[in-house]
């Protein structure tokens, strides 16, 4: 039996590469899994929603956010709809190819994951290189992880990051910003036993062409790694 995947693609102003990422989780996932793609539009003001509302064949389900309340946020509204078995997260830019999430596949179908990491430390084919504060951050919050977790992971703040419904309770998530990737990734690891990582590329945006995460973030990771510890 085919299992049922959920796909969260969070949306803010990308006008420029919503439409390309669609169509390729479509390709990549037709005929592989039972799935589904909800899209979340965060108040964009450019013309993500009108594309979004031109190919409503692209997607399962769209929330239309009508204030802009950030991608952890996005995010739970997502959770909150969404079905699966397993949870896949995909950015509406253009840093993350899916294809990638073939070696996903093979981790799922083969090892029976709670959670698996796409890693660019240990990238496939391809890395962009800049921002070399933010590689020291990554590996600053990665390394504070695993210790404190007793993990091993590379690459914790890989937007590709693929767990098990089962292992959270979704009404208990606590935040709503960039610091909630390592709330849900702290309570995969304090309830699940498998957790894997692959090799993944990735074609990196500067600031100037729309990243979105910024250097106040990493003192709200760090405090969720903390704290989470507790709960």
């Amino acid at each position: 039996m085919k299992k049922l995947v959920s796909i969260i693609v969070p949306a803010y102003n990308e006008q420029d590469t919503i439409l390309k990422i669609l169509n390729k989780l479509n390709n990549v996932f037709k005929g592989r899994y039972e799935y589904e793609i909800i899209v979340i539009n965060d108040c964009s003001t450019d013309q993500t929603k009108k594309i979004l509302d031109e190919n409503k064949d692209l997607y399962e389900s769209v929330i239309n956010n009508n204030n802009n309340i950030g991608k952890g946020g996005s995010i739970k509204k997502a959770l909150q709809i969404s079905n699966g078995d397993y949870i896949f997260f995909q950015d509406a830019d253009d840093e993350y190819d899916p294809k990638d999430f073939e070696k996903f596949f093979y981790v799922i179908e083969n090892f029976d994951p709670d959670c698996i990491i796409g890693t660019r430390f240990k990238f496939n084919d391809y890395i962009r290189s800049h921002y070399f504060f933010n590689k020291i951050g990554n590996f600053v919050i990665t390394n504070l992880f695993n210790l404190i977790y007793n993990t091993t992971f590379t690459d914790i703040y890989s937007c590709y990051f693929v767990f098990k419904r089962e292992l959270i309770d979704f009404n208990k998530l606590k935040t709503s910003g960039f610091e909630q990737q390592a709330e849900i990734l702290a309570r995969v690891v304090k309830n699940g036993k498998k957790f894997y990582e692959v090799p993944i590329n990735y074609n990196g945006r500067t600031f100037e062409e729309g990243k979105k995460i910024k250097f106040k973030d990493f003192f709200k990771v760090i405090y969720q790694i903390l704290i989470m510890k507790f709960l």
